[in-house]
Order: C-alpha cells, then structure tokens, then sequence
C-alpha cells in the first residue's frame, strides 16, 4: 500500500521530512478493523511526535490521528462495524498513524461518520471533538445535557478558542448551556469564536483578568487551557473559581505551583485523549460512545465541521502542507488532506 512516514526529524520544507513509500497492508487484529483512508488531518501531535525522533530510524514511521475511511475487513472479536461501513477515528498513538493508504484500528475508538458530512469536513472532527468533549465531561464532570437546568449559572473559559481543540470545545460549551468565554488576538478568530458559540472574546495581548472583571465576572468555574499553561499558570489561578476545576491539554515546561489553588479548593486534572487507546482503559469504549455522538450532532445541525483548509490527494507534498501550516501555530480551525480533494 502507499504511506507517507519519516525516518527522523527534517524542517517541514525538506522533502525528506515526510516522504512517499510503500508497504504491506496491515491485517487486522481481533478488535481491529481494517479502514481505506480516504481523507486524514494534521494535529500538532503530529508535528510534536515529529520533532522528538531525533535518532534515524530503521524503517519509516507513519503518523496521522484523524482519519475518515470505509472499512475493508473486521476482526473475528469485531461486533460494531461491517464491511462497508463509513467511519471515523483519531487512533492510537502506539500504533501506526493513518497517512497511509490502509489503516488498522480498534473498533472501540471508532465511530459512524456523519452522513451529511463529505470526507475533508468528517476528518476534521475525531480527535478535536474527542478531546474536547473528554476535557469538559469526563476531566470537569459538566453534564453536557444540563439535566439540572444549572449549566446557565456556569462559565468557562476556553484559551485559545479558535483552535482545533478551541473550535469544538466554543460549540459544545454552548450547546452544555454554559457562559462561554473565550481568548483571541485578532479581528478574524475573535469572530471565528463568537460564530462557534463563545459569548464573550477576550483579547489575549491585554490583561485577561481585568477584561473578564469588566464583563461582570469575578471567577470562572472552568478554564480549559489549550494554549500555554505556563504563560497563563497566574492568570488561570487567579480567575478560577473556589471549588472550580481547571484541564490542560498542552502540557508545562516547569513545575506548577499548586498551593496557589489550595485556598479555593480548586482542581486540576490533564487531558490526554490517547490514554484511553494507551493502555486500554475499562472505558476505552466511550471513545466510540462520544465520537458516535458527535456524529449525530453534526447531522442534526447542532455542531459544524471546523475544516477551513485542504489539499488533496494524500500524498507526502500535501502532507508537508498541511503540516506546514500547523507549525505556523496561526490556524483557525483545522486542515485536511482528502482523496477526493484539490486545494482550497
């Protein structure tokens, strides 16, 4: 089959950093379903496992963690899926990624495409919608369907919200009945987040706790850091709520002080949306849960694509595109690679 891989870290405009090859096509293990990838998107997971190889590696390794395909056979311990079936996934980690022509995956991590999606708007959806969603009403314990009708008293606020992450999180916020806050720099993703239902944008060049004082909030019950938590550790402290509950997905370069939280009995918890595929958590079957839903959303109207780029074919030229525009780390939305896609 053809895939696109990398045998060690080169700058994205190399074209050895991401290179066209071919290899056998994978069989599936018992809970696997073998998927033909029909469109993928770049994540900076992508370009972070990138980086980190610094030492040559005998054969090339394939990333990608986001994918739409149809499946093309089934395991024998498989009983979600048959052959036909239009699905998508974000994957595992450990495993091979989808920038390739054929791709295993446990059916537990996976779930129907949207029907009323095309390929490039579906494969925007897994691993964004994933993390978010697990962020909020897994990591914050938020009921998502507001059965106590007190979401409405409740506020978030999303850093970066006009991000991967940031663009599902605006709309599943709004659609939880929560005051949405939201950060932005610039006229155009201001806008973009006010769209994807944020209510109030502050401008992240200026001091975010006086803006949020100033719109009539003295703490926020939420915050979900999709940014830099380091650069906002004092801010987020500051503005969260006594008993609120603060997830991270990027990670800290220094040791956080947590005593800053003491006092408000304040939480903390990370994020990572591939533990689950990991290490085969008792609840791995909630990705295919959650990404079910999302599925059904994006059919009904309730939530949209947050594609705004693609290329296509699949191949190492688009690849290195896609990939390019991620590293810039100024995208609104996300970028896909489709099959059945030239560029727009």
């Amino acid at each position: 089959m053809n895939a696109v891989g990398y045998t060690k870290y080169l700058p994205i405009d190399d074209p050895k950093s991401l290179f066209d090859f071919t290899t056998d096509i994978p069989e599936p293990e018992p809970h696997d379903l073998l998927v033909k990838v029909e469109a993928v998107s770049v994540n900076p997971v992508d370009v972070f496992t990138r980086q980190s190889q610094k030492e040559p590696l005998k054969d090339p390794k394939i990333i990608g963690w986001d994918a739409v395909g149809t499946v093309e056979k089934v395991g024998s311990k498989t009983n979600r899926f048959s052959v036909g079936d239009r699905v998508f996934y974000s994957g595992s980690h450990v495993r091979p990624g989808c920038d390739s022509e054929y791709q295993t995956v446990d059916e537990r991590i996976v779930g129907i495409a949207p029907h009323s999606l095309d390929n490039a708007h579906a494969a925007a959806m897994p691993l964004t919608s994933l993390t978010a969603w697990e962020a909020m009403f897994e990591q914050m314990n938020i009921d998502f369907y507001d059965r106590n009708e007190q979401n409405h008293k409740k506020s978030i606020l999303i850093i970066n919200g006009a991000g991967g992450v940031g663009s599902i999180a605006t709309q599943l916020a709004h659609r939880a009945n929560l005051q949405v806050i939201s950060t932005a720099g610039k006229d155009e993703t201001k806008q973009w987040e006010l769209d994807h239902g944020s209510d109030i944008v502050v401008d992240y060049h200026d001091d975010i706790i006086k803006q949020i004082h100033d719109k009539g909030f003295k703490y926020v019950d939420y915050i979900l850091d999709l940014r830099n938590l380091d650069a906002y550790w004092d801010e987020i402290c500051e503005l969260i709520a006594p008993s609120g509950t603060i997830v991270s997905i990027t990670g800290s370069g220094k040791s956080l002080d947590m005593s800053k939280l003491k006092e408000k009995r304040a939480r903390f918890a990370w994020e990572y949306m591939f533990t689950k595929s990991e290490f085969h958590t008792p609840d791995m079957i909630t990705q295919h849960e959650i990404l079910d839903k999302i599925s059904i959303m994006l059919d009904e109207g309730n939530l949209v694509s947050t594609l705004t780029k693609q290329f296509g074919p699949i191949n190492a030229e688009n690849l290195r595109k896609a990939t390019k525009l991620v590293e810039s780390k100024q995208m609104i939305g996300k970028v896909v690679v489709a099959n059945d896609e030239k560029e727009k």
